[in-house]
Parts: structure tokens; C-alpha cells; sequence
């Protein structure tokens, strides 16, 4: 019986996690859980009842109301991934814009959030066979992961990424905005308290900036193969 393992991708934003990540899990056979859009999630709902604005944040109102949030994935064959449902409302979609991703790092730093979706993400887990992306997988979520990754590029290649997806998108932005969101997250996310994105100790760094996504799928696969190799062969 060929054994699974767990494989825990961490970084920046914008840094093609969940790209390379879904590719990934097509190809092992694995579960895909995308973790940022858990977050994306919870951020999308505070929005939606006014408890996040480019003023303020009623932090114990979301906490409040933490017990209302349900959200689960659904396999969409359209996009040929899971598609993430609120309370039963796929927003796949609304999560994915530039004013949700201006608040996420603000909504993942409360602690109480951060602890109902890691406890969610551990039970999606559980079972091994999974590939999990996000800032605290093999830090926080899942320590013993067999495989760490820690992806990277400079704020300005990411930037001009998330440019280009948002502008596909049919969104209108500009390029010092899309900037000015990375840099302001990556300070969120390395300075919160809770959980800040750090590199675990056993983690392989990929620098991505002057990789194609063939290039750098092709790297991460090769590790993976690789450490389903020395797993299984240790028993």
C-alpha cells in the first residue's frame, strides 16, 4: 500500500501557492484545501455585515459572531478544483478582489479566527494524502508534515502577478495599488502575534521570482515524488 503524506505549503501572497498548490494535488491524487480563502472567507462575511471598512474593525463583533460562519468546499468541475461556500453560498468569486484581500490580513490576525479554521483545516487533514497552502500549514496547522515548502519572490514580481490576474479579471486597479496591498500584508502577516508566517526550520525555500509556473511545478513535484519515495520506503 503506497503511503500518503501531508504537504504543507507556506509564503508570501501572491507567491503562486495555490496555483502550483491545485496543480499539485491534481497530479499526487491528493485533497486541495486552499486555507487564504478560508480567510478570504470570514473576511468577505465581516464586509458583508459591516464589521470591516477602510475606518474600522469591530473585531468582537466578528468574533461574535463566529458561530454563523460556516464554510465548506464543493468540487466545482467547471473550474476543476473546490470552490469555497459560505453559509451554502458559493463566492468564489467575491472573494477574489483586491478590496477583500485589502482586509484578510487584518481578519486573520484575530486569534479566535485563527483558531476555529486551523481546527477546520486539521480535520480536512487528518487523513493524510492532502496538500495545504497558506502562511502557518507547517508551522502552525500541521508540524509534522512530511513536506515543507516556504515560496518567496520580491514584493515588486508579485505585485505585477496580482496586477495581471486582477486586470484578466476585468477588474480596474493600478499597479502601485496591487503594491501597496503585497507590502502591507507581508508586514501583517510577519509581525501578528498569532501564528505569523515564518519559515519552519525543515522547510525548503523556493525563490520564484525567475521561475516560470512550469519551471517551478516541475521543482515542487520532483520534491514531492521524492519524499513519497523516502516514506514509503522507510517501512
Amino acid at each position: 500500500m503506497n503511503k500518503r503524506i501531508t504537504i504543507a505549503i507556506d509564503g508570501f501572497s501572491s507567491t503562486g501557492k495555490s496555483t502550483v498548490a491545485k496543480q499539485l494535488a491534481r497530479e499526487l491524487g491528493y485533497v486541495y484545501v486552499d486555507t487564504g480563502a478560508m480567510y478570504r472567507a470570514v473576511s468577505f462575511y465581516a464586509m458583508r455585515n459591516d464589521l470591516i471598512t477602510p475606518t474600522s474593525f469591530d473585531k468582537e463583533g466578528l468574533v461574535a459572531k463566529l458561530d454563523n460562519i460556516q464554510l465548506k468546499f464543493i468540487f466545482d468541475p467547471d473550474l476543476g478544483y473546490a470552490a469555497i461556500y459560505l453559509n451554502d453560498e458559493n463566492i468564489e468569486d467575491e472573494i477574489r478582489t483586491l478590496e477583500v484581500s485589502n482586509y484578510v490580513s487584518k481578519v486573520a490576525a484575530v486569534s479566535q479566527v485563527r483558531e476555529k479554521l486551523v481546527s477546520q483545516q486539521q480535520l480536512m487533514g487528518k487523513e493524510k494524502g492532502v496538500v495545504m497552502d497558506g502562511r502557518d500549514i507547517g508551522t502552525v496547522v500541521f508540524p509534522h508534515a512530511e513536506l515543507k515548502l516556504f515560496m518567496t519572490a520580491t514584493s515588486k514580481e508579485r505585485a505585477q502577478r496580482r496586477y495581471k490576474e486582477l486586470i484578466e479579471k476585468g477588474q480596474e486597479v493600478n499597479y502601485e495599488e496591487v503594491l501597496k496591498n503585497v507590502e502591507e500584508r507581508d508586514h501583517l502577516d510577519t509581525t501578528r502575534e498569532d501564528s505569523p508566517l515564518v519559515k519552519a526550520q525543515d522547510a525548503i525555500e523556493i525563490d520564484n521570482s525567475s521561475l516560470s509556473i512550469e519551471e517551478q511545478f516541475e521543482k515542487i513535484l520532483k520534491l514531492s515524488l521524492d519524499k513519497i519515495a523516502e516514506v514509503n520506503s522507510a517501512e
